[in-house]
């Protein structure tokens, strides 16, 4: 029931959301590392996007789970809401 709340928020949200995240250079790639490549975040980039989605929760509230303990986990559920494709790789 909660994760379908933050789900609706972020999809209602998803164009600024997206706008927001190509505003801050290379987040976007680096968000979508995980589903492009395969390859797993290292700390240092889960950190940095933290970083940046910390500073974008400040104009957009919903972002705040992400901050919250053990929101890191939920990065790759952002990344597949935010994908812009059609189909996933």
């Amino acid at each position: 029931m909660i994760a379908g709340y933050f789900k609706g928020l972020i999809i209602k949200n998803k164009k600024f959301i997206v706008n927001e995240v190509l505003a801050v250079k290379g987040l976007m790639q680096l968000l979508m590392k995980q589903r492009n490549t395969g390859q797993t975040w290292t700390e240092e980039e889960v950190s940095a996007i933290k970083k940046h989605l910390r500073n974008i929760s400040k104009i957009i509230p919903a972002l705040i789970i992400f901050m919250l303990p053990g929101g890191s986990l939920l990065l790759p559920f952002l990344a597949e809401i935010l994908d812009r494709r059609k189909t996933s790789r």
